[in-house]
């Protein structure tokens, strides 16, 4: 009975050591993701495609709260000048951490943006831009000179910036800036 016994208790523990090997070397471990399968060697080999970027001035308020600043920025790289100004204008859009603040109000966003051959580029926004929107003549000025100047001092092409909401022409955004026509650069907003 005894080499029965230990023939038994032998064949245990070695069914015990080839469990233990399969649960934790020989299976894949569960860890709350799937396992990922083996990389294929020319999978390895291809990188993630880099996303081209230009170096750009974007305007956001300056710490005195009555002129705008100037920060460069990264911002995505498009072919045809009609796009980089949708990026260069999406990302002036775009929320900014701390310390920076935005003229445009938070929720903005472009909807339509058009370039004629004259150089005069017409942004249509959301509401938001002017449901958002503080009022007071100074806050309305920042906040189109924003965009103006987000478009005229990154595109050479672009002399002069008309504000659309909701795809029409607005009189003002919060009832002090005229926005009948298309806005120059004016550095005397920037300090």
């Amino acid at each position: 009975m005894k080499v029965k016994g230990a023939g038994m208790a032998g064949g245990l523990a070695a069914a015990a050591v080839v469990l233990s090997w399969l649960l934790f070397v020989g299976l894949p471990r569960r860890s709350g993701t799937p396992a990922r399968p083996a990389a294929t060697p020319a999978a390895a080999t291809l990188a993630p495609p880099e996303v081209r970027t230009i170096k750009a001035r974007l305007f956001y308020v300056a710490d005195d709260g009555r002129k705008l600043t100037s920060v460069e920025r990264d911002v995505r790289y498009a072919e045809r000048p009609v796009d980089q100004a949708k990026e260069l204008v999406n990302a002036q859009l775009a929320p900014v951490a701390e310390p920076l603040v935005s003229a445009v109000p938070l929720g903005t966003r472009l909807r339509a943006l058009f370039v004629t051959s004259a150089g005069e580029a017409f942004v249509d926004l959301s509401a938001e831009v002017s449901s958002g929107h503080g009022g007071g003549s100074l806050d309305e000025l920042l906040t189109v000179y924003t965009l103006v100047h987000a478009l005229t001092a990154n595109m050479p092409a672009i002399s002069a910036v008309q504000v659309l909401v909701e795809g029409k022409e607005v009189e003002t955004l919060a009832g002090h800036v005229d926005l009948r026509r298309p806005l120059l650069r004016n550095p005397s907003w920037v300090q």
